[in-house]
This record gives C-alpha cells, sequence and structure tokens, in this order.
C-alpha cells in the first residue's frame, strides 16, 4: 500500500491526485510540477537533477543513471543448464516413413521441431534471468476518463510481478515524450516510487510516437548496468499525428512506419537489440504503425479490442519474458546422402540461410520462453536409392543457445532424419505433425494475402480467400477427425473473414486482427487475444490468470465499497396538491403553509 503521506508534495504538502502535472526526480522525491519549476536539484536531498523540470532535455543526450543491478545468488551462477535441468530439445518429423526404392522425391517435407527447457517450479521465481523493462506508455487526449485508468491499473500489475532484481523504466507521450523514472529496481522502495508516478499520470495533448520510442532508446542505449533480459512495451490507442501527419495529406503515398523506430532499436539479429511488443489500444489506433514496429524490432503486436482486459493482454506479455530460458537459438542442418538438396525452409518472419548447393541450412530463432515451442518445414529433395541401400540418411540436424540462466553456450544434437527404402513403398497418410504445420503455413500464408487484397479495396475477395482455406482446412483428413488445433485455425479465418468483408468493418477492427494474427503466426508466439493463445506457454497462461483473479478481486472490493456507503438521507417532498375540485379556501391556506416550511427545510 501507498503511504498517504506520499502522495503529497514534498514543496507545498498538497495533494498531487488527478489533475495537477507532477515530476518525479531520479531521487525518486515527487513535486508538483509549478512547485519546482526550472530547479536543477533536490530541495530535499540536494541531489543533482539530470532533467531539469521545465526544461526539455537534450534529445540525444543517453540516460546513464540506471539504478546498480543487486548480485544475484552464486547458486544461480555455478548452474551448467538451466533452472529446471534440462536442455533445449530438438525432434524431426518426416512427411511419409519410407519412399519407394527406385523413386526420387522433390520437396519432401521434414518437419524440424525446437523446444526451449523448462523452469523448475519451485525455483523458476529465484533462478530466472533478470529483466531490464521499459514502458512507453500513450497519455493522448483520448487516453483521458476509463481508459487511463485501466491503464494505470495494468501498468500496476505489471509493477507488482517484477521481482527485486528487475528493473523498470516508465516513459510517457503525448505532443512530446518524458521519461518519467530512471530504470529502477523492483525493491520495496523501487515499487513505492514507481506506483506514485502511475498514479499521478494524466491525459492530454496529441500522440507523438516516435518521440515515446526515442526516449526509449536513451534508456536502453545509455544503460552502464545490464540485465539478461530486455524488453520494451508499447501501448497506444492512437495515431501519430506529427511524425506522420504528412499522410493526412497525401493518402495516395504510401506510410513509412520504419521512421517511429531509433536506428538503435531495429532488429539486426545479433540479439543486441530488444524487441518492442506493441499493444493497439482499442479500435482507433495505427495498427499498421504498431504492427511495423514490433515487425522491426523483433517483438508482437497485440490488438486489445476489449479495453477492459488490457490488464490480461499485458499479463500475457510479461509472462513470457519473465521466463525466458534461451536466447541466440540456431537450428542447423547438414544434409548426409549425396544427393540430398534442402530447397527451401518455412521459417515465417525467422531469419533462414541455405547454402546455394542446398547441402546445409540454419534457421535463427533468437530468444525463447521457457516451454516455447518451433516447427519449421523443410522442403527437402531425396533422391532415387541405390540397389543395396534400405534407408537414406537425410540429414543431421543440431542446435546452439546461450542459456539465460547461466550465460553458458549450449549445443545439442537432434536426431538423425532418415526415411526406409522399400522395393514398394506402402500407402500411408502423411504424418500428423507435418500435416497439421503445412495447414498451418498455408493458413498464415492465406491471411497475410487477405489482407493485401483488404488493402488494394478488394474486400469480397479477401474475405472469399479465407473462407476458402478454412472450408479446405475442415475438409482435410487432419481437420475432418476433429483435430483440435485445425478447429482452432478454422474459427479463426471464419472471424477473420467476416472482419474484411466491407471498408468500415475492416478499418474499425479487420485490419488490426489481420496484422495480429499475421503476428502471432509470423513468429509462432501468441499475440493475439488472451482468451485464444495458440502459442501461449504456461508461464504466460499461469500469469493471465492471475491477472484474471485480481481483476476480479478488485471487482468485488468496489463493490463491497459502493453498498457499504450509507444512502443520502432523502429530502421531504410536498405533497401533491388535491384537485381543485375539492379544494377549499381553508385547505389552500394551510398548502401555501406547508409549502414554506418545506422551503426552509432545505
Amino acid at each position: 500500500m501507498i503511504n498517504p503521506m506520499e502522495t503529497r508534495c514534498a514543496v507545498c504538502h498538497g495533494d498531487m491526485g488527478r489533475g495537477h502535472a507532477t515530476f518525479t526526480a531520479e531521487c525518486s522525491h515527487s513535486f508538483h510540477l509549478r512547485c519546482v519549476h526550472h530547479q536543477t536539484a533536490c530541495p530535499l536531498c540536494f541531489t543533482p537533477w539530470r532533467d531539469v523540470p521545465g526544461v526539455a532535455p537534450a534529445r540525444d543526450l543517453l540516460f546513464r543513471d540506471d539504478e546498480p543491478l543487486e548480485p544475484q545468488p552464486a547458486a544461480a551462477a555455478t548452474e551448467t543448464t538451466t533452472a529446471g535441468g534440462g536442455v533445449m530439445s530438438i525432434t524431426t518429423h518426416c512427411e511419409y516413413p519410407a519412399i519407394a526404392k527406385d523413386a526420387s522425391r522433390d520437396g519432401f517435407a521434414v518437419l524440424v521441431h525446437a523446444k526451449a527447457p523448462a523452469l523448475a517450479p519451485a525455483a523458476a521465481k529465484a533462478a530466472r534471468a533478470p529483466l531490464d523493462l521499459v514502458m512507453v506508455l500513450d497519455v493522448s487526449g483520448s487516453m483521458g476518463g476509463r481508459k487511463l485508468a485501466l491503464l494505470k491499473q495494468a501498468v500496476g500489475f505489471v509493477v507488482d510481478k517484477l521481482g527485486p532484481h528487475d528493473r523498470l523504466s516508465l516513459v510517457s507521450f503525448s505532443c512530446d515524450a518524458r521519461r518519467l523514472t530512471r530504470l529502477t529496481r523492483m525493491s520495496d522502495a523501487g515499487r513505492a516510487s514507481t506506483e506514485r508516478t502511475v498514479e499521478s499520470l494524466a491525459a492530454g495533448g496529441g500522440t507523438n510516437i516516435k518521440e515515446g520510442l526515442r526516449e526509449a532508446a536513451k534508456v536502453i542505449d545509455g544503460r552502464r548496468y545490464r540485465n539478461a533480459v530486455t524488453g520494451v512495451i508499447l501501448l497506444s490507442d492512437g495515431q501519430d499525428n506529427y511524425t506522420l501527419s504528412s499522410r493526412f495529406y497525401n493518402q495516395d503515398v504510401a506510410t513509412d512506419y520504419s521512421v517511429l523506430v531509433p536506428p538503435s532499436l531495429i532488429r539486426t539479429g545479433d540479439g543486441s537489440s530488444p524487441p518492442i511488443h506493441t499493444f493497439g489500444f482499442g479500435t482507433d489506433h495505427d495498427s499498421a504503425a504498431m504492427h511495423t514496429i514490433a515487425e522491426a524490432t523483433g517483438g508482437t503486436f497485440a490488438f486489445i479490442e476489449n479495453e477492459a482486459v488490457i490488464q490480461d493482454s499485458f499479463a500475457q506479455c510479461i509472462g513470457g519474458l519473465l521466463s525466458v530460458a534461451a536466447q541466440e537459438a540456431r537450428v542447423a542442418v547438414e544434409c548426409v546422402c549425396p544427393g540430398v538438396r534442402v530447397r527451401s525452409i518455412k521459417s515465417g518472419r525467422y531469419k533462414s540461410r541455405v547454402d546455394a548447393d542446398g547441402r546445409a541450412a540454419a534457421v535463427e530463432v533468437g530468444e525463447l520462453y521457457a516451454d516455447e515451442e518451433r516447427r519449421f518445414l523443410l522442403l527437402v529433395d531425396v533422391p532415387a536409392a541405390g540397389a543395396t541401400d534400405d534407408v537414406t540418411s537425410l540429414m543431421k540436424v543440431s542446435c546452439t543457445y546461450r542459456d539465460v540462466a547461466t550465460g553458458q553456450s549450449v549445443d545439442v544434437a537432434g536426431e538423425d532424419v532418415a526415411v526406409k527404402r522399400p522395393v514398394e513403398a506402402p500407402e500411408a497418410e502423411p504424418d500428423v505433425e507435418v500435416e497439421r504445420e503445412r495447414l498451418r503455413v498455408q493458413a498464415a500464408e492465406d491471411i497475410a494475402a487477405a489482407r493485401a487484397a483488404a488493402e488494394r479495396g478488394e474486400h469480397a475477395e479477401a474475405s472469399e480467400m479465407l473462407s476458402r482455406r478454412r472450408m479446405a482446412l475442415r475438409q482435410s483428413p487432419l481437420g475432418a477427425s476433429g483435430d483440435a488445433g485445425c478447429a482452432e485455425l478454422a474459427a479463426e479465418l471464419g472471424e477473420l473473414s467476416e472482419r474484411v468483408g466491407d471498408r468500415r468493418e475492416y478499418d474499425l477492427s479487420g485490419r488490426a486482427s489481420l496484422l495480429c494474427g499475421m503476428s502471432a503466426h509470423s513468429q509462432q508466439r501468441t499475440s493475439v487475444k488472451v482468451g485464444r493463445a495458440r502459442y501461449a506457454t504456461p508461464a504466460m497462461r499461469k500469469m493471465v490468470d492471475l491477472s484474471v483473479k485480481t481483476r476480479e478481486q478488485q471487482q468485488q472490493q468496489q463493490q463491497a465499497q459502493a453498498q457499504a456507503q450509507p444512502s443520502p438521507p432523502s429530502r421531504t417532498t410536498m405533497p401533491p396538491p388535491p384537485p381543485p375540485s375539492t379544494a377549499t379556501p381553508a385547505l389552500a391556506k394551510n398548502l401555501v403553509r406547508r409549502y414554506h416550511r418545506f422551503l426552509r427545510l432545505k
């Protein structure tokens, strides 16, 4: 709980509630902005301030005042594997178990399935990698009222779930942007200071997403100390009307949303830049901009259509960030038998490489949450076998990654992939895992194609494209068998088809829904509605459950408080006069006296 005295200005001792512009200094003391306007040091502890209230900071000056890290327990540094005691697993599935000896196959499908190690339940909180998190929050005029209250509640939940080794910095933006708190450890003191800052948020002004991300970059790039995991959360309910204002005057020119992202935050592939997980709040946000920002930085884009579940959406995101198990993960493939060639890899947004001769390939997976899975389809050319060959060894699969808990590099040797080569191959159904992934990839490709058609104004074609894919999915052998994954995918395609059928619906929610689905499928990481968490990990589900429980408890408390408040005393009302036909002079005089007495009582 926050001490009520701490919600007052340290200079004038006045209340710092809603409607007052406030300033929280690096030393964690809070004031009315008017009380410390242009002061350069704290009037309480005399700490010099890098940010002078009322004076805009130099745009290129990095913030180098992040709070030092707290030493980790020695036991965590000596572990040789993850907290769960395991390593990443690599399994493979061939499209068919056998190919006839004299037959060759082009585009033979091989599924590579990678799964990150788990965190041990009893020690997960102590052993997980600590997080540096920057939250960039839209406080423009449209965020006022209920939206701002929900945002404060959601950020408060995040603050509460961070541990003492985690660090958090808050950045707000409207017409301009401002770093509200330095990168601070969520100790008891740091948590209390951050909670006061959250409560002081006030809405007003325009929307300048670029300046908000610029401030976040200054926090990230200026760090003197670094936790093992870094992430950025960006929330906005509107459209950037400063950097992108020219697009409103020339609709024929394609908007370059990448200008919103600072160069230092653009994904380079070496893992040095953090992902920006973007959240479009409500139906008026710029989904194209938010999706582009996420794509450029390796983050996810989530569409919060129901504003009431903003806290659950944040919970799902930090559930992943607080359970990162592997970084710099890379899956490598080497062909074994002469004549075997990798033709292509269906890797979504993950960067993949196939050597010119097709004899080797790799996928840069990057960062993985605990228990998180990735599936990649490799299309391979298989030659005919020799007369004495009963088995063809296709490839060797391996994986390397950095264990986040220990900082050590780990090498994992996967299974050797091989197919039998009988004289005649019996008829067989394709492998279930391969077929399920093939159907998902096809659906993801059609979602992207439908979005392109809708942007061209071909809404009927976009809707029909999704409907055809949904029908094909349901009529496939796997879909007809009642497979749960196929049923979920079909439901998603059906909903998207309804949202792109006309321009109004597409602008309202269809574009955001399609981009949200594209973000989830392209990197196999949940970013869609909380209730439809296809790629959610156990840690993410657990955090969402905690959020739902917390919201329900808060609602019950509010209802109890409302019922406990005494009802206001009812005022005496003047009795209605009798019908004119029954009124007498004496009765009329009595009514006048009662009327004047009623006025005096009021």
